[in-house]
């Protein structure tokens, strides 16, 4: 497929958009250890923002490899045959070296804060390029694949500000990424169904899928709501940070609407490709985001 000429604005637009920098918005879980033991000081923030940039460089190089990778898929995809190098609009050789070097750029970057960081950032970007090369074609590795991606920017951030993140953090965020990655692939799932297609190309998935991949996100929104009330009621950090931790109960509800209603709305294919993306522009989401965080101030 031949590439059609464009003017030097128009590929410049292309190939932010083959960065995906709207994705970055991901890589703000590096400041939720900070906010999880209620830091105040600026400087372990500005310490956090280039562990972000080293992330979001990565990420990019990453999405770059996988658009390479898919490239025949995503031309047979009704709406990924839109990105730049799906319609030919990016050279693959411009690409190669433009991911390479994001990567690359990431990983100094990393290492630049630290050994810990640089190779907190070197396991993301091994489990990014597994996923393109691999395990998105192996049955229910790619969502695991996916929650290991979110957690690994938790991680991340933890290491880079030196804030050990407890058992009870990190199995509360596993099981929510575990939702959103599971509702990602419902709402691919159920976009195959209406499509009148029987296999998504380039995953191991069938649309009769469906409801077993609804009643996974289910499972996983509800473990999480309960790590969290586990936490709450266990947890001897809770009398340490919150004044009175039982208001933070009224968090469970909100937790399990918020994800209860996101895989509602993918069954049903009402949502964007992407969960996380989706939640930003959702008023309800952002409802219920408000409500969480006004429990959070109540407990102090």
């Amino acid at each position: 497929m031949q590439a059609p000429e464009f003017s030097p604005k128009g590929r410049a637009r292309d190939y932010l958009s083959a960065l995906r920098p709207h994705q970055w918005v991901k890589n703000l879980l590096v400041f939720m250890p900070l906010i999880a033991v209620h830091e105040a000081g600026v400087p372990p923030y500005l310490v956090a923002a280039w562990a972000f940039a080293s992330l979001s460089a990565c990420a990019s190089g990453g999405y770059l490899c996988n658009d390479l990778l898919d490239i025949p898929h995503d031309r047979q995809h009704p709406t990924k045959r839109r990105r730049p190098l799906a319609a030919g609009r990016i050279p693959p050789l411009h690409a190669i070296s433009l991911g390479a070097a994001l990567m690359v750029g990431g990983l100094v970057l990393a290492f630049w804060l630290s050994v810990a960081t640089g190779l907190c950032a070197l396991l993301y970007l091994a489990v990014t390029l597994t996923y393109s090369l691999l395990l998105k074609r192996m049955l229910f590795m790619d969502i695991l694949a996916l929650a290991a991606l979110y957690a690994t920017r938790v991680l991340t951030g933890g290491v880079a500000v030196e804030v050990p993140l407890s058992p009870w953090f990190l199995s509360f965020f596993l099981f929510v990424f575990l939702a959103l990655a599971i509702a990602k692939r419902q709402n691919e799932l159920r976009k195959l169904r209406e499509a009148g297609q029987s296999q998504s190309g380039g995953r191991a998935y069938l649309a009769e899928d469906l409801m077993a991949m609804a009643a996974f996100g289910a499972a996983s929104a509800i473990a999480s709501a309960l790590v969290f009330l586990l936490y709450v009621q266990q947890a001897p950090a809770v009398h340490q940070l919150y004044a009175d931790p039982q208001r933070l109960w009224l968090i469970a509800p909100l937790i399990i609407y918020l994800l209860g209603r996101l895989a509602l709305l993918a069954n049903r294919g009402e949502m964007d490709d992407d969960p996380v993306l989706f939640i930003l522009k959702d008023r309800a989401s952002w409802l219920a985001g408000l409500g969480i965080l006004a429990v959070f101030i109540a407990a102090l």
